[in-house]
Order: C-alpha cells, then structure tokens, then sequence
C-alpha cells in the first residue's frame, strides 16, 4: 500500500482502539471481531489493515491547507465508524455472509444483535468527535463537525434505501445509479475532505471546493469498485471473481449493459437478473453481454472523467502543487486500485 496512505494508519488505528476498547462487554467484541482485532472467539489477530481511506483523506485534506492532522485525529476516526457502522447494516440488507474473506457479524452473532453492534458502532461517531475539543479545537467548530457528519449520515440512509429500492426494477437509468451512489459513496468522502479542510482553515470557498473534490472522487471510487466487482482478480479484491453478478447487483456496468445491449441481450439480461441468483452458465451468459455492450470500457471511461473534475477542484483551491500533491496521489491509486 502506498506510503502517503500508511503515514497515518497508526495513529487513527490507536484512537479507534481507544473508542472501542471502552467495555469488557460482548458487544465490543462484535466490534473489534469487525475491525480485525481479534478472531469470534476473542482471541486477538492483526488482520491487514484496510484501506482507511477516509479517513486518511481527511488528514492529508487538513494537512493542505495549513491545518495540524495530529489535532484532528478524532473527526478521522469518527468517519472511519461511520463507514464500518454503513457496513455492518450493509451486510445484513444485502445478506452478505463474508467480509474481507471470513464471516460477517450477523453471520456469526445473528440479525438481531448485528444490528444492534451497527448501531453502537454509530454511536461512538459522536463519541469520537468530543476528542477534538481535548485536541484544542473551538466548540463551534465540533458542533458543525456534528452537522456534516449527520447530513453525511442522512445521505447514506438515502442512498441504501434507493440501492435496495432498484433491486427490483429494470428500467433504472445511468442518472438515476449516479445519482444513488452520490449518496451512498461519495458523501461520506466528500464528508472527509471538506471536514479535514473545515478543521483546518476558516476559508469557505476552499472547504467547498474540498467538498466538490471529495464527491467527485468519490463517484470514481464507486465506478472502480463496479468494475473490480465484475472483472477484478480474486487474490486482489478478496471476493469471488463476478461476485457482483452471482449477487444480482444492478451495478453501473449491468445498468449500462441493458441500456445498450440488442433487444434479444437485453430480454437475456432481464431474464437472468430475475432469478433467486446467477451462477454457472448464466454467469457467462451474462460475462459475454455486458463485454459484447462495451460496459466495462464505459464505466471506466466515466471513472476517469470523475477522476478529472475531482483535481479540478483541487486545482482551484488555488493551493500550491506540493500541498496538492498527497491528495493527487490518493486519487491515482483509488482509481487506478486492484482491491
């Protein structure tokens, strides 16, 4: 993993262990089972750290415009618990029953108290954010770091109800699936960007620009993660190759893919994505439309565009290219990733 992502690793991994680790319960070895602290039975394991993209953008986004990233600490781990809170119901909705290649929570703890880890998970946001004001940080400035971080909140509940709700449809459009995944995915980094540069300068117009920044890449990080859904290697992304297709998830390619396909691909598609789930010879069925539709070069065509117009946004901050830099880098690796 590059360095400009492993720079801040530990200290946002020491600080989640300190929000986390606040109980013997057994609900918090939900918790740290979840972050790859310890195996079902509690025994401690060190599984590969993730990517902590978020919260890493928040950091080098503070570190841009002249903020201290040791300072806000805590606004990254804050979003990281959001993120794993979104996983932790996505895993039930989407009766996932493996997470980075072992079980999920509610796989091995039930629906009920899986949800019921998700919602601590949640409540240990706001938890984190009160850590800034023992960093120095202004009253003022946590409690509009609270406001960003429950609209951000609102948005992903948006977002999940609108994946759920075209799970059954047809006829949703490229706009509409953009228009799901700008909630879903990129409000929460667009939440991380803007956040970092808030906490780190009182300069409106450039924490906007930060946002737009965030948003835009992050409908490139979505778009990439489509494609690696698809056509990625297994040892890479750790799913199962077109583990998207045995799901049925009416992904951007799949979208695209019927769309654009012929009248006969299309009914074909139609037909597959109505059943309980797609494996064996339809999976290659399906393989082969969406490669006869261009799908794939589409999507990542549209990854690269985002991509483009999210250093736009950097660029107009204005910021010297060696501030930009770190966040320029993070940008290449997530769109041009393999997991």
């Amino acid at each position: 993993m590059p360095e400009f992502f492993t720079s801040h690793h530990e200290k946002i991994q020491i600080e989640l262990q300190r929000i986390i680790n606040r109980s013997p319960l057994a609900l918090y070895s939900m918790l740290r089972y979840h972050m790859g602290w310890q195996d079902e039975h509690g025994r401690p394991q060190y599984d590969k750290l993730g990517k902590f993209a978020r919260s890493t953008i928040c950091l080098l986004s503070c570190e841009a415009v002249g903020g201290n990233a040791v300072q806000i600490v805590p606004a990254a781990a804050a979003l990281e618990l959001v993120h794993n809170f979104s996983l932790l119901h996505d895993d039930i909705e989407d009766a996932s029953g493996q997470r980075r290649k072992k079980p999920t929570v509610w796989k091995l703890w039930g629906q009920s108290q899986a949800i019921n880890a998700g919602d601590a998970m949640f409540s240990l946001v706001y938890l984190a954010l009160l850590g800034l004001r023992e960093n120095g940080i202004a009253d003022r400035q946590i409690i509009h770091s609270y406001q960003i971080l429950s609209e951000t909140c609102i948005e992903l509940c948006e977002g999940q109800y609108l994946d759920l709700a075209y799970e059954d449809h047809f006829n949703i459009t490229v706009e509409d699936y953009l228009g799901m995944i700008a909630k879903k995915t990129a409000a929460l980094i667009a939440a991380s960007s803007s956040l970092g540069a808030y906490l780190g300068t009182e300069d409106e117009e450039i924490v906007n620009r930060f946002r737009q920044f965030g948003k835009e890449l992050g409908l490139a990080y979505q778009i990439r993660d489509d494609i690696l859904g698809i056509w990625g290697i297994e040892e890479s992304t750790g799913k199962s190759v077109e583990s998207d297709i045995a799901q049925r998830k009416k992904t951007l390619p799949v979208i695209y893919g019927l769309q654009n396909s012929k009248s006969a691909d299309r009914e074909m598609l139609e037909k597959l994505y109505s059943q309980e789930s797609i494996k064996g010879d339809d999976l290659v069925k399906v393989l082969r439309i969406l490669n006869q539709s261009g799908a794939r070069d589409y999507a990542q065509r549209l990854a690269e565009q985002y991509h483009h117009r999210a250093l736009a946004q950097l660029e107009a901050t204005g910021l010297a290219v060696s501030r930009q830099a770190p966040l320029r880098q993070i940008a290449r690796f997530l769109l041009e990733r393999e997991y």
